[in-house]
């Protein structure tokens, strides 16, 4: 039986990567993110698209009326929108100060990862299936070893305590909730053109398999989270690493 499916950040990367998975079960699949041309382009068959910035209150309820006048209910919400950049540039001063630079960088850290996920969240949450309703939301290792400056791992951790109130709340309806935490995952606009081949290779070494990350690895996981295999699976956090977080 075909399902809702809505994926945020689904024109690149890992939410692409499990829209076409989703798509390729017949599937109907929306894809959201900031540029209507990558969504376009994304050549996912059959998908619907809506260009929305989510992590703004306006435009998740945006999302939230599309969904209402062209899906209805929603059995599948994956959320990937997120990013360790920034989608604005930082605010003009007449003199810089690196404290001001430290609360733009954490809150834009926030917003990108954290709030992204809760406002798409509470919008749609009254649309999702009950039962058989998936939240899943896409953290990543930093959150359990840091990720060098400190907001973008805060800012996925922070959604493991959300995910876990939330599996709480939905639990009742039938809805789980799931976070997957990739490691190092190739083929996506995650480190632009700022990994070098001695951080890769270092990035590898971690892992047990001997290998990166692909973002099918990732959309395997969220697939098979989101079966009815796996409906006693909830508020959970599901590593997709290769053994990376435990160290070497």
């Amino acid at each position: 039986m075909s399902r809702n499916v809505v994926i945020s950040g689904g024109g690149t990367g890992i939410g692409l990567a499990a829209a076409r998975a989703f798509a390729a079960d017949g599937d109907r699949v929306l894809l959201l993110g900031r540029r209507g041309d990558v969504l376009r382009r994304a050549g996912v068959p059959g998908a619907l698209t809506h260009a929305a910035d989510v992590g703004d209150v306006a435009g998740a309820r945006g999302v939230a009326d599309f969904v209402a006048a062209e899906m209805g209910a929603v059995d599948v919400l994956i959320h990937s929108a997120g990013g360790s950049g920034r989608h604005e540039p930082r605010p003009e001063r007449d003199e810089p100060d690196p404290l001001d630079e430290v609360a733009d960088d954490w809150t834009a850290a926030f917003r990108i990862n954290t709030l992204t996920a809760v406002l798409l969240t509470e919008a749609l949450r009254h649309r999702l299936a009950e039962p058989g309703g998936r939240v899943l939301f896409l953290g990543s290792i930093a959150a359990y070893r840091g990720s060098g400056s400190g907001a973008y791992a805060a800012s996925k951790a922070a959604l493991h305590p959300y995910a876990h109130d939330l599996a709480r709340r939905l639990g009742p309806h039938g809805i789980t909730v799931n976070v997957v935490a990739p490691g190092y995952v190739e083929d996506t606009e995650f480190f632009g053109e700022t990994m070098s081949e001695e951080r890769r290779a270092q990035r590898i070494a971690e892992t047990s398999t001997g290998r990166a990350g692909t973002p099918g690895d990732v959309a395997a996981t969220l697939h098979w989270l989101a079966s009815p295999g796996a409906g006693h699976i909830t508020s959970q956090i599901i590593q997709v690493n290769g053994g990376a977080e435990r160290g070497h």
